[in-house]
């Protein structure tokens, strides 16, 4: 297997950002290689990942001994753990970032969930994150709520770079955008470079279907049937269309002729849940010019092997994609209360997996300390 494919596809503007951090790719430098050999241009934490490398893994057993030692609780260990790796990971992609005149190389980090439905919270968390990591390429992961919007416009507006996440809609995502446009507006007026400051936002893809499928299959008809698969890449490419226009736009122009940079795409949780489609079924349908693919290294090899690139850069959805809406609508499927509860059980599963991991470091902190010779 080669990265021939990878080349091709970054030529159509296609990039490739790593979905999952861990102390044995920094510490064994297969991140470096996947940097260096398989055009890989970011990457970023996944905390179920995080979880099992620190609950399987001895990486991160001496760095917990010597937290143990300075009688350190979860909460602290956890975030000394995280700023470890994302130094590291920043470290790797800093010549990335230098060498594309700082529009890639970016490397985003998660903070504590549950402090996403406060503003000032979320804001002081990113702030003090921010200052610990000290690179330019970092970005803070915030939630895209109602309460994580104004976040996002405060952060940007401090010069802090943002990772807007858990988008499952074409409305959130525009109401990312606005934030977006408003907090390089406020950093502006406070006379900060606007080409220092980066922000992704993520949308999550197959979860969309993952909710809509079983629904199709219960209504069973054949026009219900034939939908199953396709209502993710729908609102997708209705997410790509509005981020298209916003970016074209009068609103973009001042941001713009300031040296501001386009809030850039990510698509998100790109892995099947169906063994019935074809591995790259998503990254097929999405892979399209001015776009990043967040993927694990197994989907990595997939599309280096027989991934796809859309050639579409125009601003329009698709005609098949806003057929395949109206038809949901007219089978009774309430796609928006659907999406919005995606965004409600993306956070739950958030809080989760950070109690975990939590959980697995204060047991590893409780664990005896080997005495000294």
């Amino acid at each position: 297997m080669t990265a021939v494919r990878l080349a091709q596809l970054n030529e159509g503007g296609v990039s490739f950002w790593l979905d999952g951090i861990s102390r044995f790719l920094l510490g064994s430098d297969a991140l470096a290689a996947l940097v260096r050999d398989w055009r890989v241009s970011g990457a970023t934490t996944d905390l179920e990942l995080l979880h099992h490398a620190v609950a399987t893994g001895s990486f991160y057993t001496e760095q917990l001994r010597d937290l143990s030692s300075h009688e350190s609780d979860a909460g602290r260990a956890v975030s000394e753990l995280v700023v470890r790796d994302i130094q590291s990971a920043c470290d790797v992609l800093m010549p990335t970032h230098l060498l594309r005149h700082r529009t890639t190389g970016l490397v985003s980090v998660d903070m504590d969930p549950r402090l996403a439905h406060g503003r000032q919270e979320t804001v002081d968390s990113a702030r003090s994150l921010w200052r610990r990591v000290d690179r330019p390429n970092l970005l803070v992961k915030i939630p895209a709520t109602d309460t994580g919007l104004g976040a996002i416009t405060a952060c940007l507006a401090e010069g802090i770079g943002v990772h807007a996440t858990s988008i499952f809609s074409a409305e959130r995502y525009q109401q990312v955008t606005d934030a977006h446009l408003a907090g390089l507006t406020l950093a502006s007026q406070a006379g900060r470079p606007l080409s220092r400051i980066h922000s992704v936002a993520s949308f999550h893809v197959s979860p969309v279907d993952g909710a809509v499928d079983p629904l199709l299959a219960a209504i069973g008809t054949d026009r219900a049937l034939a939908l199953r698969g396709r209502t993710a890449l729908a609102v997708a490419h209705t997410v790509l269309a509005r981020h298209r226009e916003t970016y074209a736009g009068e609103s973009w122009k001042p941001c713009a002729r300031q040296g501001a940079r386009r809030q850039q795409l990510v698509w998100a949780a790109l892995a099947v849940s169906d063994s019935g489609y074809r591995d790259t079924h998503y990254a097929d349908g999405l892979f399209a010019p001015d776009t990043v693919g967040a993927v694990s290294e197994q989907l990595l090899w997939a599309i280096a092997d027989h991934g796809r690139v859309q050639q579409d850069g125009t601003s329009r959805v698709p005609a098949p994609c806003a057929r395949d809406l109206d038809a949901l609508a007219e089978l009774g499927i309430a796609l928006p209360d659907i999406l919005s509860g995606l965004e409600e059980a993306r956070h739950s599963w958030s809080i989760a997996w950070w109690e975990r991991l939590l959980d697995v470091v204060a047991t590893a902190l409780e664990q005896p300390r080997p005495a000294r010779a």
